[in-house]
């Protein structure tokens, strides 16, 4: 029986950007959706119920998964305010856990806010420590590329995006680096085969120990 791994996109997006990741990951034995979820108009307020719901009817279990960005924050929302949704593995790609840099940067330009809509809180604050029952790992990017370099002053390492040192909330089972910038974390074969593995077995190929 195909494991149902659920992917969801970042800010801006929507599912058809992981496309890719998507065919990787069925080809890799998963039976994977996706879900469109309102990043901006609506935020997490409307996102995680829908979330919610989504996983509830995947179930009821084991299921996975893979998120890009803010997508990682409205799934540990959601498995926060839903405890028992049958969810093992919880894998973040470049989501900015611990608060976002460039969108407090954003947000004091003129009309940032409104860009950023009714995420701008869960992206400026992001979460506490992880404590659910699902396992959360993190694959982070290292590449400098991207526009949230110009309103956000990103610490070294970063993704041009997100800084690494903002992937690394406390509770994570385990996380690890690729050389590729925000957006090519959807796109990366290593990412995917990365992602495989976890997903498959709960470990990360070349990862760091947990951060407790």
């Amino acid at each position: 029986m195909r494991v149902p791994v659920l992917l969801l996109h970042g800010l801006w997006m929507r599912s058809a950007a992981l496309g890719l990741l998507a065919r990787r990951l069925r080809a890799a034995g998963f039976a994977v959706s996706t879900l469109d979820y309102p990043s901006v108009h609506g935020g997490p307020d409307a996102a995680v119920p829908l979330l919610i719901a989504t996983l509830r009817a995947l179930g009821p279990g084991p299921l996975h998964i893979v998120a890009h960005s803010l997508g990682g924050l409205m799934a540990l929302s959601a498995l926060r305010m839903a405890p028992d949704v049958p969810v093992d593995r919880v894998l973040c790609l470049g989501s900015p856990l611990c608060g976002s840099a460039a969108a407090q940067g954003l947000a004091r330009w003129p009309g940032g806010r409104h860009l950023l809509g009714d995420s701008l809180d869960l992206l400026q604050t992001g979460l506490p420590t992880w404590q659910g029952t699902a396992q959360v790992a993190m694959i982070a990017g290292t590449l400098p590329l991207g526009l949230g370099v110009l309103p956000g002053h990103l610490p070294r390492p970063h993704d041009g995006t997100v800084a690494v040192a903002e992937t690394r909330l406390p509770g994570l089972a385990a996380h690890c680096t690729v050389p590729v910038s925000h957006s090519g974390l959807v796109f990366s074969r290593a990412v995917a085969a990365r992602a495989t593995q976890f997903l498959r077995v709960g470990q990360l190929p070349l990862c760091t120990p947990a951060i407790r």
